[in-house]
């Protein structure tokens, strides 16, 4: 039975007005979960993330050169309406991670889905470039953005034990979901059409995202009020949102997903172009994104195995040094081993940080509030992906080649590296909370 405030100890205010009380729940000790539960959290988790494939860079690849023949449009156009697409929905980020913590990673999840498969089932119809940026804008929202932010953030959440593996493993089904996509989207837009593929797609989405989501176990909102007493009770210690943007670490790991958001994009954009440079065949520049994949998982998987026992700054420093080496060596790939070489480093600086990312968060800001903070931490990172894209084209119409540009690149996560050395982590949930 609840306490009253004047049993608390709170007088109240000469007015009659009942005050508001914010209690913080103590840290306990948590044993371990039964593995079953675990394994089944993970297991929804990577496949709530590889589902994000509809509004991934990846997934809508194989679109592009359908969609310029039947919409009769340019590349140009095509690029334009994708990075206003992306922008938009880099925008909607933050006001849904605190929807999220407000009402918790369930019933968003629920929502994404069913918001997914509409925008899916209504970019079928299209047919005009208008019609076309108002379904990116819907499946950049709601696939890559909504979705991801909300698979992840639902793991970081529920999954106390071993958290940083657990989110090692979502990411590492994820980006296998995902890289496998676009060889399944491209031949069922051989065998059928675009419009066809699209709503089969939204049918994927409904059958497998909303059943998931309304099977899981109800995470618990970052508030809960009772009516008589106005007492509000914040399940988990952690910073607010305003606190964490006032701590560099934040602006680090959020630089470092900027970083890897703009660069690997950018250069996926453009890859077959950019090795063809270097003087790959055009399978050959396909292929590379098999090294990148193979060291993504692996450094996914690696680096979410020992975030729980490392300061997580470390392996975000290590994304950076492997993104700048990637981007460096640029000018030395060629054939053979060389580009096997750009590819591993390229993909373990994704999977690095992939690896560390949300688990960062949690492990210096707390669960309280972790749906807003990553949110924009979000917002961020997509926005990035809009400008990489652009920054190598503009590149190659200056310079002529994309070598010069990529070196110009590789000092800005060198940069973000030695930020993550030297600026020191904010301090501990503990510390915060006396």
């Amino acid at each position: 039975m609840s306490k009253s405030p004047e049993a608390l100890g709170i007088p109240l205010p000469i007015t009659g007005a009942i005050p508001i009380i914010r209690v913080e729940t103590p840290p306990v000790s948590k044993p371990a979960p039964p593995l079953l539960w675990w394994v089944l959290m993970v297991a929804a988790g990577g496949i709530l993330t590889a589902m994000t494939f509809p509004g991934q860079t990846a997934g809508l690849s194989p679109f592009t050169d359908p969609l310029l023949a039947t919409l009769d449009i340019d590349r140009t156009a095509i690029s334009v309406s994708y990075l206003i697409a992306t922008l938009t929905g880099a925008l909607t980020m933050p006001l849904l991670g605190r929807l999220m913590d407000r009402y918790g990673t369930k019933r968003a999840i629920v929502w994404i889905g069913v918001a997914l498969t509409l925008v899916l089932v209504g970019a079928s119809f299209m047919s005009e470039i208008v019609g076309l940026t108002f379904s990116y804008v819907g499946l950049r929202m709601t696939g890559q953005g909504a979705l991801t932010l909300a698979a992840t953030t639902l793991i970081a959440r529920t999954v106390t034990h071993r958290p940083g593996l657990a989110l090692g493993i979502v990411g590492a089904i994820g980006s296998a979901g995902i890289s496998l996509a676009p060889v399944g989207v491209e031949r069922l837009i051989a065998w059928t059409d675009i419009a066809t593929v699209w709503r089969i797609e939204a049918g994927l989405v409904a059958l497998i995202v909303i059943p998931i989501a309304l099977a899981l176990p109800r995470d618990v909102p970052q508030t809960t009020t009772d009516t008589g007493t106005h007492i509000v009770v914040v399940p988990e210690s952690g910073y607010t949102l305003r606190q964490a943007l006032h701590t560099g670490m934040f602006w680090v790991i959020s630089g470092a997903g900027f970083m890897v958001g703009m660069l690997s994009t950018g250069l996926a954009f453009h890859l077959i172009s950019i090795l063809g440079q270097q003087g790959l065949t055009t399978i050959e520049a396909a292929a590379n994104f098999i090294p990148q994949t193979v060291a993504a998982l692996l450094g996914t998987l690696g680096l979410g195995a020992v975030v729980d026992r490392i300061d997580p700054r470390w392996g975000v420093a290590a994304s950076m040094l492997t993104m700048a080496g990637a981007l460096g060596m640029l000018p030395f790939v060629g054939s053979g081993i060389s580009g096997i070489i750009f590819g591993v480093l390229l993909g373990g600086s994704i999977g690095a940080l992939r690896g560390v990312e949300a688990a960062a968060f949690v492990r210096y800001y707390g669960r309280g509030h972790i749906g807003s903070i990553r949110g924009v931490a979000t917002a961020i990172g997509l926005a990035s992906t809009a400008l990489g894209p652009l920054y190598f084209a503009l590149g190659l119409s200056l310079t002529g080649s994309y070598t010069g540009p990529s070196v110009l690149a590789a000092f800005f996560p060198l940069l973000v590296a030695l930020a993550a050395i030297f600026i020191r982590p904010p301090a501990g949930i503990d510390t915060l909370n006396t």
